[in-house]
């Protein structure tokens, strides 16, 4: 199930609209072109805070994708991201470290992950994480 949110504020934090910040790369004419590790990271939160499976799955690099995607919890409410740092090695790979935090029944969580990325034919995918 989809949420999108129209003219509102992206969710992952940024204050753009989520047209012109992650909702290009989730849809249209730039779908799955974000442009750094950074932008599809960002927009990887906002597909979990709008149950956009399909696009987790499509931005998950191919050798490390689980073979049965694990469903979104629709009771999950997302509370919000910080990007700590993003740290470019080379022209096509790059480390994202984050927290999102997000409650489920009453019971807040936050996740700190180091995430790498990869560019392949000239598109960014989430290679793997490190749970802080």
């Amino acid at each position: 199930m989809s949420k999108r949110p129209g003219p509102a504020p992206c969710p992952c934090g940024s204050a753009l609209p989520y047209a012109v910040c992650c909702g290009r790369w989730h849809a249209g004419p730039q779908h799955l072109q974000a442009p750094s590790a950074e932008a599809l990271m960002r927009s990887r939160y906002s597909a979990f805070v709008l149950g956009l499976a399909d696009y987790l799955r499509d931005t998950w690099h191919p050798r490390t994708r689980p073979a049965g995607m694990p469903a979104l919890d629709p009771d999950v409410r997302w509370l919000g991201l910080e990007v700590r740092r993003h740290e470019v090695q080379d022209a096509d790979h790059a480390v994202v470290e984050f927290v999102a935090r997000s409650k489920l029944g009453g019971r807040a969580t936050r996740l700190h992950e180091t995430s790498r990325f990869v560019r392949e034919g000239g598109r960014w995918t989430y290679l793997d994480g490190k749970i802080d």
